[in-house]
């Protein structure tokens, strides 16, 4: 805890706190000091030296001198400037100023503006090029060393930030430099193309190349032109005023033709938000913003670089409607009215629920919100889902068995502090990349735990304190056995049991088959290894459980989820920050998609349909009578096509053709529907079997709010026009009701949200105005718009508060003929995002990881001669893939690893069942074998050397000034200014 304080700024006492640096005391009372390589985000790096002050008579630098009581600190005395112009001075050695005709001429340039401030006219050590040239070789950003100032920005978010370990500092050299690895190429190196370093970098030495040429006016010269053009203005120009006076004629002139929105990710669930850049349709840049409240400064190479989809020439920008011959072009109301035709004769003749509604996680709260008011005010259907159905609808459920809400227990910030987080099947660094930051951040830095179980080596295994690989579907066993463990070491929170919790004696008596000797055998982890996991929980003070679909695509995915929430009740770890359960959501608003009601038997804010109470408001609202009955889910409703039940289906943003398992079984399905509607950006696979292709809009070409993974609800902005006559999602689903009937009369999507937020306990107080803005809301948001960050902190959302123990049993995995030996393992990879419709239209993403690989041990390898490169087939009883080897030690014996990146020979679910959990109906996706067959041995290896995986990271922390101020050419500039004082004096 911080202590009050005073110190003297000045000349004038003030009284502040004592837990902060001198910068952040003057920045916070608007006192300015320059601090070019100095970021709020990144902490004191100290290579500048431009942010110098006397405390208590020594030049220090301010960014890194912490506060003490009584200290005297002056800002504005000669000495202090002399020391600042040092350093300013230093700086322009290493930069050349030419403003007006640079494209990071934008405003933010740190070297431009801190000159200005300082009123530097002329510099005493002249600009001198560097022996070194641009480094062009990747896709999406370029390294200019002779502008780099060597502030080490990029070094500190690369090593401390997104945690790459990539970039560094040759201090060596006769002229330093930043370096890739062992100074190699940026294209060759081990960067993940994060964005990281060039969001931070104060000037333009790294810089997004989608700014080049494109953001000034000038700026589109031709090299050979524009050099005599800096040239003739250095030689005519008296000084840096003029200079700058101009270029910020220039600057401002820009703002009229490049225009900032921001908007929120339409990738993973963390939920990052930034500024995007554009000049008309084209995109400049991706720029984060520190009061981003998930991400902050830091982006994925997907949110950063991968949104050449939005303009593709594959985009669909007119209705199709299916003729004998194929598709072909119509108009919108031919095609809506065709939609109200056959809707209507197919309810007319088979009743409501022969149709079928699956919503979108890539589409807005507010389009789920109508898409399953469609299904259920206007046709009369709860059929209606969405794809958590895949992936999270097990963790759901096991939340809702325990704790009473189903999403994450608290924030990112709650993962980041907490002493030890442990992940079980998830792949988090490539699947969450930005949320995996934070842990390796505070792993690295401060002293976090890492515990990770899963079947495959991936990095965040690597770094991890304790790694076990449990047999495939056994996750729930090891970790009953943990609880067993603690509970028979008399290591439980008794006093959290006995005041919060309900159920502990059955919950103890279930917990019986589960000894050690038990779980080794099943699940192979030593038993001295789950002791372990039992001992490093115990003394955790805060312990976070992240989980994904390594976990929920299994037959007992929901109990597996259970055991997890199990463990943390009895070790009290929920209602304290740093603490409870995180089932990480995989798609940008595949949360807000079920929170707003598009599931089979929930409305809105999870209110039960089979709550007559529940149903009586909404019908009031809606001015309907809703169906009673639960509809089937995206599984049945497959099931139902082929029974012959479910006539019709309407679906919106989602590939399910590629994305369901067993998708020939899916495909024949489709084939039997009498009327099929998709609406996709796309001619997806799905779509592919339409009768009817809508063109919708991308989330950058409407507005609307996503919820993250953490509960967060944010607002994007229209940051394009839709292209053609594509519509936004909410606008076509309106027009669609509209046409059978409904008279809806959305203006807005914020008429939505003020519809359904009063509907749902949960989304209360959520208004548009509440988030304007990087503001957002984690629900439950109460009527007065205070919100929950942090969950049951005070009761559990049951009727007597108090959260339940589930007792469990464990369920085998599904059983293969002898002859299918390999189990395939799949799940994502950082490049792509699912089937890769948009990641692959990114080319520099594509070069990077142009086609799905297979990951095969050197053990397996060795038994069936494959090489990188090598051609095979997986034959599973449902059908079969072909792909290429990569021979790799992520995964052992005759455990595989596909990811799911892929829509044509190699797609996962070609191979997958049609077995699901018993709970939910997530099909067991990670409980797929298949045997192997040689197609050719002969190949290249289908990871390119480009991708960063073929890099050679260089760990440290920081930008190790310490080597640059060892250097033989630096005196720090106070004791310059000291001894040129003692000399005049």
């Amino acid at each position: 805890m911080s202590d009050s304080i005073h110190v003297k700024i000045d000349g004038i006492q003030k009284a502040t706190q004592s837990d902060q640096t001198v910068l952040q005391l003057l920045s916070e009372l608007d006192i300015d000091v320059p601090s070019v390589c100095y970021h709020p985000s990144l902490g004191p790096i100290e290579t500048c030296d431009t942010c110098i002050v006397s405390v208590n008579g020594e030049l220090v630098r301010s960014c890194s001198t912490s506060l003490k009581n009584r200290d005297v600190i002056e800002t504005a005395s000669e000495e202090v400037r002399k020391a600042q112009v040092i350093g300013i001075d230093r700086i322009l050695h290493n930069h050349e100023l030419y403003c007006t005709v640079c494209d990071y001429n934008n405003g933010g340039c740190e070297v431009h503006n801190t000159v200005k401030e300082m009123k530097v006219n002329h510099q005493s050590i002249p600009f001198e090029q560097k022996p070194y040239e641009a480094d062009k070789s990747h896709p999406y950003y370029r390294y200019d060393p002779d502008q780099c100032i060597l502030c080490g920005r990029c070094v500190e978010a690369c090593q401390d930030v997104q945690v790459t370990e990539t970039l560094t500092i040759d201090w060596e050299r006769d002229r330093p430099r930043v370096i890739w690895d062992n100074d190699v190429p940026i294209n060759e190196s081990s960067c993940v193309s994060c964005g990281h370093c060039s969001t931070v970098c104060p000037c333009n030495a790294m810089m997004e190349k989608g700014m080049e040429g494109e953001a000034g006016y000038m700026t589109g010269i031709d090299r050979k032109t524009l050099r005599p053009m800096i040239e003739i203005t250095k030689s005519v120009e008296t000084g840096y005023g003029s200079i700058l006076a101009i270029s910020d004629m220039e600057s401002a002139m820009r703002e009229e033709r490049i225009k900032k929105t921001k908007t929120v990710c339409t990738y993973c669930g963390v939920g990052c938000s930034f500024d995007i850049w554009t000049k008309g349709r084209e995109i400049l840049k991706v720029e984060p913003q520190a009061e981003a409240p998930a991400n902050g400064i830091s982006t994925c190479v997907k949110g950063k670089f991968g949104w050449e989809f939005v303009n593709s020439e594959e985009r669909l920008t007119k209705p199709l409607i299916r003729e004998a011959a194929g598709f072909r072009e119509a108009e919108w109301d031919e095609a809506i009215s065709l939609i109200a035709e056959k809707f209507s004769e197919i309810k007319k003749d088979h009743g409501a629920d022969a149709l079928g509604f699956i919503s979108s996680s890539k589409c807005t709260n507010e389009e789920a919100y109508l898409m399953q008011k469609l299904g259920r005010a206007v046709i009369g259907t709860n059929n209606i889902d969405n794809c958590s159905r895949y992936c999270q609808t097990p963790a759901t459920l096991g939340l809702f068995r325990t704790v009473g809400h189903g999403g994450d227990s608290g924030g990112i910030k709650d993962i980041e502090m907490s002493e030890l987080v442990i992940g079980i099947g998830t792949n988090t660094s490539e699947s969450h990349p930005v949320l995996s930051t934070r842990i390796k951040r505070s792993h690295k830095l401060n002293g976090q735990k890492l515990i990770v179980a899963d079947l495959r080596k991936h990095e965040m295994a690597e770094r991890s304190d304790l790694f076990v690989q449990p047999a495939p579907g056994t996750d729930l066993v090891w970790i009953s056995a943990v609880s067993k463990y603690i509970i028979d070491m008399g290591w439980a929170d008794n006093d959290f049991i006995q005041n919060r919790v309900n159920g502990f004696e059955n919950y103890v008596e279930s917990l019986a088959p589960f000894t050690l000797d038990y779980a080794e055998k099943l699940t192979n982890i030593p038993k001295e290894q789950i002791i372990k996991i039992a001992e490093m929980i115990h003394e955790a003070n805060s312990v976070c459980v992240l989980w994904a679909m390594g976990v929920t695509q299994h037959s007992a995915g929901s109990d597996t989820s259970t055991a997890i929430s199990n463990l943390m009740l009895i070790t009290g770890n929920y209602g304290k920050p740093g603490a409870g359960t995180y089932p990480l959501r995989g798609h940008n608003n595949v949360q807000g998609a079920s929170d707003f009601g598009s599931m089979p038997n929930r409305l809105p804010g999870y209110q039960h349909i089979e709550d007559e109470q529940v149903r009586k408001n909404f019908e009031q609202a809606w001015g309907v009578k809703l169906p009673e009955k639960i509809g089937l889910n995206n599984h049945e409703m497959v099931a139902g096509i082929h029974d012959g039940t479910l006539k019709a289906m309407y679906l919106k943003g989602e590939d399910m053709g590629i994305v369901d398992s067993n998708i020939n079984q899916v495909h024949a399905a489709f084939e039997k529907l009498e009327f099929f509607v998709v609406q996709d950006i796309f001619l997806s696979k799905t779509a592919e079997f339409a009768d009817v292709v809508l063109p919708a809009s991308p989330s950058l070409e409407k507005e609307g709010t996503f919820t993250n993974t953490e509960r967060r609800i944010q607002r994007l902005y229209q940051v394009l026009e839709p292209l053609g006559d594509s519509k936004p999602d909410w606008q076509i689903i309106q027009n669609v009701a509209n046409s059978l009937g409904a008279n809806w009369k959305y203006e807005h999507p914020s008429d939505i949200m003020e519809e359904a937020a009063p509907l749902a306990p949960l989304f209360a107080g959520v208004t548009y105005e509440r988030l304007e803005g990087y503001k957002s809301l984690q629900w439950p948001v109460s009527v007065d718009g205070k919100d929950t960050p942090l969950l049951f902190t005070e009761d559990f959302p049951f009727p007597d508060g108090k959260a339940n123990l589930f007792p469990l049993e464990w369920t085998k995995p599904v059983h293969f003929g002898k002859e299918f030996d390999i189990h395939v393992n799949n799940g994502r990879l950082l490049e792509h995002f699912h089937e890769g419709n948009m990641t692959y239209k990114a080319k520099g993403i594509a070069s990077k990881t142009p086609n799905v690989f297979l990951e095969v041990s050197p053990e397996l390898a060795e038994e069936r001669g494959l090489r990188n490169g090598s051609l095979v087939r997986l034959t599973s009883p449902y059908g079969s893939v072909k792909v290429k080897c990569h021979i790799t030690d992520r995964v052992k014996g005759k455990e595989v690893y596909l990811p799911l990146n892929d829509n044509g020979d190699a797609a996962i679910n070609l191979l997958t069942s049609s077995y699901a959990d018993k709970d939910t109906d997530t099909p067991a996706y990670k409980e797929t074998m298949a045997k192997l067959e040689v197609l050719n041995t002969e190949g290249v290896d289908p990871i390119p050397r480009i991708n960063h995986r073929n890099g050679n990271p260089q760990p440290q922390i920081g930008v190790n000034v310490q080597k640059k101020w060892a250097r033989k050419d630096y005196v720090f500039p106070g004791d310059l200014v000291k001894k040129e004082m003692k000399q005049d004096g």
